[in-house]
């Protein structure tokens, strides 16, 4: 399993996978082949189908020079290996190639040139949840003291990085208004939702709190602003939104909230390896219900529960998200994916609860859950996964078009 380092990546949204994963394989490129006149990149699948609304051409040419850049956008064109495929190409004055590289873009940010490339170390000896309990049964350690064990007392300070860019991210989105970027013109919810919850002496202000954190997050995400993948961009705001909360009502320290950042993202990187975090792969329960796992395993060890609770809770939280499709109108990180993001970050609160209400044990494992999400991805037909071909992104577009005619 690799470092949460590779997990945890800070860098400007709306996608890892589509926004800052073309801008590195271009940097990359870049280094390969710098004497070139010119430059040609590919993208193919889900990368052509909405790298628009993503901003994937500009990522590129931001880097390559959009002046001696060309993109061809080919979604019917599908690689065997990932439906995220970049072709890079180099030409020189007359038009010739001089170099050419093909990389897939996996999700969170990370890149692969095909089976068995990556280049990111082993860090944790394990292949499953159910290793990692038993291991941490015997040594009698909480989950986050696998983190140290594993990477060392520095991995402390990357987390306390992450963890002050998230706070940063939900602290700008708190304090705008606006529309977002993008033709959908939506306006920004998260400081109304904030003010409105702060007010109320119920229920609805727990929901309202960590709605709005959720919203500040992943409005900031659409407005391109640096945010961390957790795991991706589109899910960004969900373990942000979750350890705000449980700071603010149950006075987490600084330390509490790092050790649970740890219990995070050991989630979310068995995921990574066990199954798939690319919406353009296996749908939005690869996004927001992975981070809705990682939120609950998280809380879950801030409510004080054991190693058995905390896998319940990650558990519990991506069970509830299978089968949940990758469908953004006009192909922007906006719509259903801010809203995704709330409501995964209050079911994350709500499955931490109901794990330290039983004894830990239950029927259906993480691990049999993560295997699941893989083959229910990948029995989707592709028009659900991340290429606006389908679901809500086509409802609502056939909408506009009626009502257009109708006009």
């Amino acid at each position: 399993m690799k470092s949460l380092r590779e997990l945890y990546r800070i860098g400007r949204g709306p996608s890892s996978s589509h926004t800052m994963a073309p801008a590195r394989a271009a940097e990359i490129f870049r280094l390969k082949a710098p004497d070139a006149a010119r430059y040609e990149v590919t993208l193919c699948g889900s990368l052509a189908a909405t790298g628009r609304g993503h901003f994937t051409d500009q990522a590129v040419a931001s880097v390559l020079g959009g002046e001696r850049t060309a993109i061809l956008w080919k979604p019917e064109k599908l690689l065997p290996f990932h439906p995220n495929a970049m072709i890079f190409r180099a030409l020189d004055e007359n038009g010739g190639e001089t170099a050419a590289w093909t990389v897939y873009s996996v999700g969170g940010g990370a890149l692969s040139e095909g089976p068995g490339s990556s280049d990111e170390p082993e860090v944790y000896p394990f292949r499953n949840m159910e290793e990692i309990m038993k291991y941490c049964l015997t040594e009698g350690i909480p989950l986050w003291q696998l983190a140290e064990r594993f990477e060392g007392p520095e991995i402390w300070d990357y987390l306390q990085t992450v963890l002050d860019r998230m706070m940063s991210t939900l602290n700008e989105g708190l304090g705008k208004e606006g529309v977002l970027p993008g033709g959908l013109h939506l306006a920004r919810k998260a400081r109304e939702v904030f003010l409105k919850a702060r007010a109320q002496r119920s229920g609805i202000r727990r929901t309202g709190l960590i709605a709005a954190y959720a919203y500040a997050v992943s409005e900031e995400n659409a407005s391109l602003g640096v945010v961390v993948t957790a795991p991706t961009c589109g899910s960004c705001g969900v373990v942000p939104a979750v350890l705000r909360y449980c700071h603010e009502t149950d006075r987490c320290s600084k330390t509490e909230l790092l050790h649970a950042l740890a219990v995070s993202g050991l989630i979310g990187n068995l995921v990574k390896q066990n199954g798939s975090i690319s919406g353009a792969e296996v749908g939005c329960q690869g996004e927001v219900g992975v981070a809705c796992a990682m939120a609950a395993a998280g809380a879950a060890h801030l409510f004080g529960g054991t190693v058995m609770q905390c896998e319940y809770a990650a558990e519990i939280g991506l069970e509830h998200f299978l089968g949940l499709t990758c469908d953004p109108v006009m192909g922007l990180v906006q719509i259903p994916c801010i809203e995704r993001n709330a409501l995964a970050a209050n079911r994350a609160v709500i499955a931490a609860e109901l794990a330290l209400l039983s004894d830990g044990f239950h029927r259906v494992s993480f691990d049999a859950v993560v295997r699941t999400m893989l083959q229910t991805g990948h029995d989707l037909p592709s028009l659900y996964r991340e290429t606006a071909e389908g679901g809500l992104a086509a409802v609502c577009r056939d909408y506009a078009q009626e009502k257009n005619s109708a006009l």
